[in-house]
């Protein structure tokens, strides 16, 4: 199929195709004779783990630092990592498995010299939920001094980041 048929089935734009190509998200699709990018049902499926991988939070870098294993969460959706220490091997489990830190986005993460698909993608969630909760503590300060000033009081000093 087509970009254009490629992305309506993916749920995206072609543009967004062409930028996850650019990226090193999606790999350079087949060729037509006339050079139009060809996509097949595999790659369609690669970018919806993408957008979902996306949509959880991750970013674009984060992804593409485990792009060579979304084909996991490709063949299992359902896949996740059970008691994976950042620092250790993953323990990979099915959907009857109760959750460890991740999730679909943490299982197809990366795998490192542990072998387990979690073992380094623990680290890429890890580091956005760590990042994410940074952040939260951020604006839950500026909201305090917001609202301290709004009631008359004097804001508190800025936290140390």
């Amino acid at each position: 199929m087509r970009i254009g048929e490629a992305a309506a089935a993916a749920g995206t734009t072609a543009r967004a195709l062409r930028f996850y190509e650019q990226r090193g998200l999606l790999p350079p699709p087949a060729r037509t004779a006339s050079g139009q990018r060809e996509y097949g049902p595999g790659e369609v499926a690669r970018v919806r783990v993408i957008r979902e991988l996306l949509a959880l939070g991750l970013t674009v870098e984060d992804v593409r630092s485990c792009a060579d294993r979304l084909h996991l969460l490709i063949e299992d959706p359902t896949r996740r990592c059970v008691g994976v220490d950042p620092g250790g091997p993953a323990s990979p489990a099915g959907p009857a498995s109760p959750a460890g830190p991740g999730s679909a986005g943490d299982a197809g993460g990366a795998g490192g010299a542990g072998g387990g698909p979690g073992a380094a993608g623990f680290g890429v969630v890890g580091r956005r939920i760590a990042a994410l909760d940074a952040e939260i503590d951020r604006l839950a300060g500026l909201r305090e001094n917001l609202a301290r000033r709004l009631s008359g009081g004097d804001p508190a000093p800025p936290r140390a980041s």
